[in-house]
């Protein structure tokens, strides 16, 4: 036998073995029984699909599923009679775990009402596609208020009475599904979260003046303090302030008076003197 044939051999002879013995690891190791780990799980209730704000809940809308006990949802619900006929104040997707700060008691019932916070009020305003920021004034963003007062002369301001108002709605719309998209809502009528004063200052801006809606950036919260501005600024010189007096214990608010007139314009005087044959002269003109 030569050298290249016992090579050969040899390789074969591995060859058998190794797959021999893989094959029997691989029966010892499928007649090794299954061990099953319990996982300690409970029942939270979830939506089906998903749920706009208002929405009511019914038995059509939820389910349960199994969820670890080591990790329960916080102020979930174990039964789905804990959720029914109950409206939604917050908006769920499908499948997520519903809480008890997403739903509003049980006797508020569905709609706009159970959103509105405790101690807030919904107002209505008018707008058109100018005052709505062309329709980008949506659910859940936030605005503040501008209000135009006086004719078109000097006694006229433009002054931000409101500041970082949320918006609830657009026309009928609560939802902030086209919100999240970045879509505009075109809309006559955009609903306003406010507190009870401030719901006055803008029901009296609306009566008084003009408003108009500025839209913010949602990360921007910061309260918006500004002077307001006159006609007479805008065009290039600050009237002065009117003067307040006090008569009979009231104040009376006493318009600026009336600028100046312009001096008169002097025109100059120049001397020419005129040569005429042999008569000479000095004649004045303006």
């Amino acid at each position: 036998m030569n050298r290249n044939t016992r090579t050969f051999v040899v390789v074969g002879i591995a060859i058998a073995v190794a797959a021999l013995a893989s094959f029997g690891a691989y029966q010892a190791i499928k007649a090794m029984p299954v061990r099953e780990v319990e996982v300690r799980s409970l029942y939270q209730v979830v939506a089906v699909s998903d749920m706009p704000t208002g929405s009511l809940v019914t038995k059509d809308y939820v389910k349960l599923v199994a969820w670890p006990a080591s990790s329960p949802v916080s102020k979930g619900f174990t039964k789905i009679e804990d959720v029914l006929n109950r409206g939604l104040i917050d908006s769920v997707a499908a499948n997520e775990p519903l809480t008890e700060s997403k739903l509003a008691p049980l006797a508020a019932g569905a709609g706009l009402p159970p959103s509105i916070t405790e101690g807030m009020r919904a107002l209505s305003v008018r707008v058109n596609d100018v005052i709505g920021v062309a329709g980008f004034v949506v659910p859940g963003t936030h605005v503040d208020v501008m209000v135009t007062l006086g004719q078109a002369d000097k006694s006229s301001m433009t002054r931000v009475v409101l500041s970082d108002v949320q918006v609830l709605t657009a026309g009928t719309r609560y939802d902030q599904d086209k919100a999240r998209d970045g879509q505009p809502i075109p809309t006559s009528v955009v609903t306003l979260l406010l507190t009870p004063a401030d719901a006055e200052k803008l029901t009296l801006a609306s009566h008084e003046g003009q408003i108009m809606l500025t839209l913010r950036n949602p990360m921007d919260r910061k309260k918006t303090e500004t002077s307001g501005i006159r006609t007479g600024a805008l065009l290039g010189g600050a009237p002065p302030a009117p003067v307040v007096r006090t008569v009979e214990n009231r104040k009376v608010y006493v318009p600026p008076p009336p600028p100046p007139p312009p001096a008169p314009v002097v025109s100059k005087i120049y001397t020419v003197e005129a040569i005429r044959a042999a008569k000479r002269s000095e004649e004045v003109v303006r």
